[in-house]
Order: C-alpha cells, then sequence, then structure tokens
C-alpha cells in the first residue's frame, strides 16, 4: 500500500497528473482508492464538478531500509498529485457538458490517465448504452484532438502573418506548425506525430493536451482479478489501441482498490494474497505514473530524516542538490554518492567509505536513481 502521507511532504517537488475518463467508467472510484480523498463516487454524470486533488507517495521500499540503518526520526516519500476531472462527453471541444472544464483542467496537469470501462454492470448506467473501450478511447481523444487543432489554427495564423517578412524563424514555425495542424486533422493525437530533436522545443512550447503522456486504466470487474490478458477481451481491446501510439495500459479494478485502501496494510495484503495478485494496482499506477514522468528518486539519509528527493532523468549533481536548497546548488563543490543498495551491504557510510564505496563525483556527474548522496557545498 502507499506510505503513510506526512506533513511536510508539500515541501517536496511534484507533478500532476490528471485522472479523466466518460462518465460513470470508475473515475472518482479509482481516484478514491489512491488519494483516500472521499471524492463523491455516484451513479450519474458529472459527481465531480470541480477537480478534486489528492497528493499521494510514491511507494519505495528503500527509504525504510535506508531509515532502519540510520533510526530516522522521519520518513519523507516522494509524491505525486493527482487531479480527479469531471466526466467528459461529446461536444466538450464546442462546451458541451462540461467540456470547457475539462479541457481547462486537463490543460494544467502533466500527464493523463485515462481510465477506460472494461466490466460489463448493468446496475451502472453507461453514457452510450453500450462497453466498448475503444469507442470511448476514441470520444475523449476525439474532443482533445479538436481542442488542439483550434489552438494550432490560431498560432499558424499568426505564423503565416509574422512569416510574411520571409523571416527564417517564423517559416520554419509555420512549416512544423502546418505538420502538427495536418496530423491532427487525421484525428491522431499530437504524441504520436514523429518529431526531429530540434522540433521538440516547438512541439513543448504549443501546450497540446494531445501531446501529454498517458496510460490506459483498464478498470475491470472484481470477478475478473487475477485473469490473464488473454482472458479479458476489453483489455486486450485496449491494448492494442494503447501499442499503436505507443502508451502504456495498466489493468486494475478501482473497486477492489478502493476496498483495498481502507484495509490495514496487513489485512490488504492477505487479501491480494487471496486474489493471488502480489502488489495493489494502486502501487503500480503511482509507479508507472512516476516512470511515465521521466522521474527518478535519489535518497538522503541520516538519523533525522531519511527522504525521496525527486528529479528528472538526466538531472545533474548541481542541480539534483538545488532541490534541497539554491544554495546547495550555488555553492557546489561536490556529491558523495554511494548506491542505496550498498550501503545497506556494508551496514553503514563509514564502512561504505573505508571500503571505497562512496564515490566523489563533481559538476558533470549524473544522478542516478537509488543514489544514496551528501553534498559539499560553501556559500
Amino acid at each position: 500500500m502507499p506510505l503513510p502521507l506526512l506533513c511536510s511532504v508539500y515541501e517536496v517537488f511534484f507533478m500532476k497528473l490528471g485522472v479523466v475518463g466518460l462518465p460513470n467508467v470508475g473515475k472518482s472510484t479509482l481516484f478514491n482508492a489512491i488519494t483516500h480523498a472521499g471524492a463523491e463516487a455516484a451513479n450519474y454524470p458529472f459527481c465531480t464538478i470541480e477537480p478534486n486533488v489528492g497528493v499521494v507517495a510514491v511507494p519505495d521500499e528503500r527509504l525504510e531500509k535506508l531509515a532502519a540503518l540510520y533510526d530516522s526520526k522521519k520518513i519523507t516519500p516522494a509524491v505525486i498529485e493527482f487531479v480527479d476531472i469531471a466526466g467528459l462527453v461529446k461536444g466538450a471541444s464546442r462546451g458541451e457538458g462540461l467540456g470547457n472544464k475539462f479541457l481547462s483542467h486537463i490543460r494544467e496537469v502533466d500527464a493523463i490517465v485515462h481510465v477506460v470501462r472494461c466490466f460489463e454492470d448493468e446496475n451502472i448506467t453507461h453514457v452510450e448504452s453500450s462497453i466498448d473501450p475503444v469507442r470511448d478511447i476514441e470520444t475523449i481523444n476525439l474532443e482533445l484532438i479538436l481542442s488542439d487543432l483550434d489552438a494550432v489554427q490560431r498560432r499558424l495564423d499568426r505564423a503565416k502573418n509574422a512569416a510574411k517578412g520571409g523571416d527564417k524563424k517564423f517559416l520554419a514555425e509555420v512549416e512544423f506548425l502546418q505538420k502538427v495542424y495536418d496530423h491532427l486533422s487525421k484525428e491522431q493525437c499530437a504524441r504520436t506525430l514523429q518529431i526531429d530533436d530540434d522540433e521538440q522545443e516547438f512541439m513543448q512550447n504549443l501546450f497540446l493536451l494531445t501531446a501529454k503522456p498517458v496510460i490506459y486504466a483498464a478498470n475491470i470487474a472484481e470477478k475478473d482479478m487475477g485473469k490473464p490478458d488473454t482472458d479479458l477481451p476489453y483489455v486486450k481491446q485496449v491494448e492494442q489501441f494503447a501499442k499503436k501510439e505507443g502508451s502504456e495500459v495498466l489493468i486494475i479494478c478501482a473497486k477492489t482498490e478502493e476496498e483495498l485502501s481502507q484495509l490495514s496494510a496487513e489485512d490488504a495484503q492477505m487479501f491480494l494474497e487471496d486474489l493471488g495478485v502480489s502488489e495493489s494496482g494502486l502501487n503500480r499506477l503511482i509507479k508507472k505514473s512516476y516512470s511515465l514522468l521521466g522521474l527518478i528518486s535519489y535518497l538522503t539519509a541520516g538519523e533525522k530524516e531519511t527522504r525521496a528527493w525527486t528529479i528528472t532523468k538526466g538531472t545533474k549533481a548541481p542541480q539534483a542538490a538545488g532541490k534541497i536548497h539554491s544554495d546547495f546548488e550555488k555553492g557546489f563543490i561536490r556529491a558523495e554518492v554511494v548506491d542505496w543498495e550498498t550501503l545497506l551491504e556494508c551496514g553503514n557510510y563509514t564502512a561504505a567509505k573505508e571500503k571505497g564505496k562512496v564515490r566523489s563525483e563533481g559538476k558533470d556527474y549524473v544522478i542516478k536513481d537509488g543514489d544514496v548522496v551528501l553534498f559539499r557545498f560553501n556559500v
């Protein structure tokens, strides 16, 4: 189960994931399980009017092991923010239903958890009166594509006016924007467009909804828990769709996860074992979301606190130090680094240093996931 939240987590850098889907697909049920926030989950559309927000810890077994080694008084995990966004219907891009709210809220998140209904239940109404996961995905994607088309068209018009003087910068922008517009016009998400490295900055500056990375959460029935993918036809449809655009799929039962979230850690583990599942879907979702955003954690440990610090992959030591305090980056001298497993094997930091396992790294060192770091600085 997720690590308990501590009051200090709001001091930690985190990114946002928006939980989206058609009404009555299990979004709010899943959100309840993720955050324990108690978002209303009712059998009617738009029960989530304003986006509910919850911050959750990234499960990390390394923290407790290091805390035990140092007898730390406090554990502070890495965290991610999840936003439960109002259900969307056809016409959202034209303001139908709660479309304007949906689009504005999704624009603010860094990535998307797209909940897709993959179960039959006559007691839970589907807005389309039938279960068809690919149709449901395409309904939401199309609304996002239409919104992106409007945004790109406006940007393209401005770029064309600016390019009339022959400026190569604006001519290049027009060419790229036209390529994006043509791709979207084929009802294809921007994240599936093949672009060159030198076009990455152009794409990032467009802030397109369909350029955001996505995880498709295939929400199955409790009776289907533990079954192989081959026995879940709706899930297979989602997997085939996701494969075409290079996205990931997570099979999850939102109802079961909500029940698990209300149990003690021991009872939840027994429940999972009875289901033949080794790890909760929530833990898998949180870990996968962290990875989707390109995030890793480096660790600091001591008697006062053992803590995971969130950085993006490829971050160098001075910038990683800056996550703790800006003075650490400004006055960076070096980073003393040891892999967390090596530290545990040695028994303590002093022993690891005596055995030559602690490395002294400079400004060009790229921090790795699981590095235990002591920064030296002078200001």
